[in-house]
């Protein structure tokens, strides 16, 4: 901005102290006929245009700066804000819902802001509630003749629909298998040898506790990235044996002295249909995370496997959540998660917990494209290498 016209600005500014707002407004046209492309001095002028009570236009003005930069915060916070003095917050909600998709980090905020945009996210969290809401009366007579069964999806549509929740999509790190669907916890029909792994519960506990009191620094921390890496939501557990976990498979090669320590857990293992992949698969592994520790959310390799959990020792309350969906852990029960969907976990215990986790291939998959697709990625490593 020219001296001549901040000089105008600050004028202007001055007149809005005064509460005289038609001087303010004819100054800051002034300014704007010097700079016409300067969006703060749209921004004064909005400002001054709320003062002197024309709320409308501030929103007129606003908006042009919102075309010149859609991603301006302070324009679409005003704005929102605006549309919730005009219209109420039904209205405002739609724009408030943006204002919080691009607002800065609180160490950040402009000053003054964090009041307003706590406003923003109490209008945004009471519209879905009131959504909800109406849709749960339109709909509760429809859901009675259905019988209120099998659900669940259409229950987390709502949900989403509303704003409530957000959709959770498979998101692997190294390779999408395409057009299968992003199934959080897969029904327990799909591994009709779950009943055999869990009957053995009190067998693999057995070993592993034998296995801890013995040598628990075979332990090693899950999370080791090397110096200088990108650690992100990983600074904390990075090296740390607060989650440690003791390797039988890894990458597709046994272990020979962790399946040696553990005999009986790896020959069962070996009966199992684990994933059987050259190079990557199958994975096998005791997961210890030590008391009051949070796993953060996070998404795995690919989707065209899942994981399987079977908890061993838990001392008490310990929480998992796929996507939307929350559960606890429950001693002799075993499930199937597509860990490419974003997951996280808590131990809210004041014990270690231990879960045996393994991998096995979606079974969505069929026999030809798993064999494609272990020689695929088999094709690929050669192609690095070479």
């Amino acid at each position: 901005m020219a001296s001549a016209g901040a000089d105008l600005v600050n004028q202007a500014m001055a007149a809005l102290q005064r509460r005289d707002s038609a001087q303010a407004l004819t100054l800051l046209g002034q300014a704007r006929d010097q700079a016409p492309d300067d969006l703060e001095i749209l921004m004064s002028i909005a400002l001054a245009q709320r003062v002197s009570g024309d709320l409308r236009a501030a929103v007129a003005t606003l908006d042009r700066v919102l075309m010149a930069d859609p991603y301006h915060f302070m324009a679409l916070l005003s704005k929102a804000a605006l549309i919730e003095q005009v219209s109420g917050p039904k209205a405002a909600a739609p724009v408030y819902k943006n204002v919080l998709k691009i607002a800065p980090p609180a160490d950040r905020l402009p000053p003054g802001v964090a009041g307003p945009l706590a406003r923003a996210r109490t209008v945004v969290d009471q519209h879905a509630d009131s959504l909800a809401q109406h849709l749960d009366a339109r709909l509760a007579d429809l859901r009675g003749r259905h019988g209120n069964r099998g659900l669940g999806r259409f229950d987390e549509a709502l949900q989403i629909l509303s704003g409530r929740k957000r959709p959770y999509v498979s998101e692997p790190i190294d390779f999408h298998y395409p057009q299968l669907p992003a199934v959080p916890f897969f029904d327990r029909s799909h591994f009709p040898w779950f009943p055999e792994l869990e009957a053995a519960t009190d067998m693999i506990r057995g070993e592993l506790e034998e296995a801890l009191a013995a040598a628990d620094a075979d332990f090693a921390p899950y999370i080791d990235y090397p110096a200088g890496a990108p650690l992100n939501q990983w600074a904390e557990l990075n090296k740390s044996r607060r989650w440690r976990s003791l390797w039988l498979w890894r990458d597709g090669t046994k272990q020979e002295g962790a399946c040696q320590q553990c005999p009986k857990t790896a020959e069962l293992l070996s009966r199992l249909p684990m994933c059987d992949q050259q190079g990557y698969a199958p994975t096998a592994l005791f997961s210890a995370l030590e008391a009051r520790t949070h796993i953060p959310a996070h998404t795995g390799s690919t989707n065209a496997r899942l994981l399987v959990h079977l908890p061993l020792i838990l001392p008490g309350p310990a929480r998992f959540r796929v996507g939307n969906e929350l559960r606890q852990w429950r001693m002799g029960e075993a499930w199937a998660f597509d860990d490419t969907i974003e997951h996280e976990a808590w131990n809210d215990a004041d014990q270690l917990r231990v879960i045996l986790i393994f991998d096995v291939w979606n079974p969505l998959l069929s026999e030809a494209e798993r064999d494609l697709v272990t020689a695929m990625m088999l094709a690929k490593q050669d192609f690095y290498a070479s």
